[in-house]
């Protein structure tokens, strides 16, 4: 799996007709540098969301949750592993 840093959704951003930036406001970010370089960075996330980078948070972790966004799971293969991983259990 590839690695991804975990952006929030800029809420200067957030469309007013759109309520899902602020029920799931945590995206993938590809991390195509070390997590410490992109901390606080303003970067595109997987779904196409303005975000930014909080260096300190695993998208495996924060992705799994109900406030991660369900595009950036599906695109990043999380959706796959929390599916399979509720069946194993």
């Amino acid at each position: 799996m590839e690695s991804y840093a975990v952006g929030f959704a800029r809420p200067d951003r957030w469309s007013q007709n759109s309520q899902g930036s602020a029920r799931t406001p945590w995206h993938a970010v590809p991390a195509l540098r070390p997590l410490r370089e992109l901390d606080g960075e303003v970067e595109l996330a997987l779904c196409g969301a303005i975000t930014q980078i909080w260096g300190g948070q695993q998208w495996s972790r924060v992705g799994a949750g109900r406030t991660g966004c369900a595009e950036c799971r599906r695109l990043s293969g999380l959706a796959f592993e929390v599916a399979q991983l509720s069946r194993a259990g």
